[in-house]
């Protein structure tokens, strides 16, 4: 019996002996062989070469660079660009020294929205008095006024219906004021006009307006007449003597037919 154990045990330990003495075998990589190695290039230094063109030297005239020098026109160094004020750079300088000194607290922000503000109000003004310029009769704005200023009746202060104007046009006519007398015909156009019912008369209308009222063309046509030789004579001084007041007189004389 111990014979046969001490048999095992040593079959056992011959097992664990050859165990240990032969290591696993593992499959061999290939060899890696390097790559070739390229051959370098020889650098060859450049060859420089010297510049044997000939080289031409051109020289300005000296009288010309004097004169050159000489011109004001050139000498941006010696100049004084500081732009000239003028009277309108002038008053809106002054004008905003005004506004700063009214608002000394106002901020940059609070300034720039005031300068568009009054820059807003002075554009509402001007259109406004275009408006009124545009509606008013010019030509008692920009034509001069007759030298007569004491004269009576005006078609925009006096009440036309109050005038006698036969009378009145006889004692112009006496005094040989044929200026007066073309007035007078005028007015009482207007008041045969306005008794007619085709205008409405009233102080301070235009005869521009007067025109307007007038539906009927033939009648709007001739009294336009009548309205430009008024106004040449009374508001531009246009002379009238004798013959020319006996013209315009038959076309009133005409104008009164064609009312009735």
């Amino acid at each position: 019996m111990r014979l046969r154990i001490a048999f095992l045990l040593l079959i056992l330990a011959c097992c664990f002996c050859d165990l240990y003495a032969t290591p696993t075998s593992q499959p061999k990589k290939p060899a890696v062989k390097a790559a070739p190695e390229k051959p370098k290039k020889k650098v060859v230094p450049a060859k420089v070469r010297l510049d044997s063109s000939s080289v031409t030297v051109h020289r300005l005239d000296q009288q010309v660079l004097d004169s050159l020098a000489a011109d004001e026109d050139f000498k941006y160094y010696t100049k004084d660009y500081k732009k000239e004020e003028t009277l309108w750079d002038k008053f809106w300088r002054w004008f905003w020294d005004m506004v700063g000194k009214l608002f000394p607290n106002v901020s940059a922000g609070s300034a720039s929205i005031i300068k568009y503000i009054l820059i807003g109000v002075a554009v509402i003004c001007a259109v406004f008095l275009i408006i009124k310029l545009a509606s008013s009769d010019l030509s008692n704005i920009f034509l001069r006024t007759p030298k007569e200023a004491a004269l009576p009746y005006s078609e925009s202060l006096e009440n036309i219906h109050e005038i006698s104007f036969d009378e009145e046009i006889e004692a112009a006519l006496a005094a040989r004021n044929f200026k007066l007398a073309v007035r007078l015909l005028y007015l009482a156009s207007l008041k045969q006009l306005s008794d007619a019912g085709l205008i409405h008369w009233e102080l301070g209308k235009t005869n521009s307006a007067y025109l307007e009222e007038l539906g009927d063309t033939d009648r709007r046509q001739t009294f336009g007449v009548l309205t430009r030789q008024f106004e040449y004579i009374w508001y531009g001084n246009f002379p009238v003597d004798a013959t020319s007041f006996n013209n315009i007189q038959t076309l009133f004389a005409d104008f009164k037919k064609l009312l009735a």
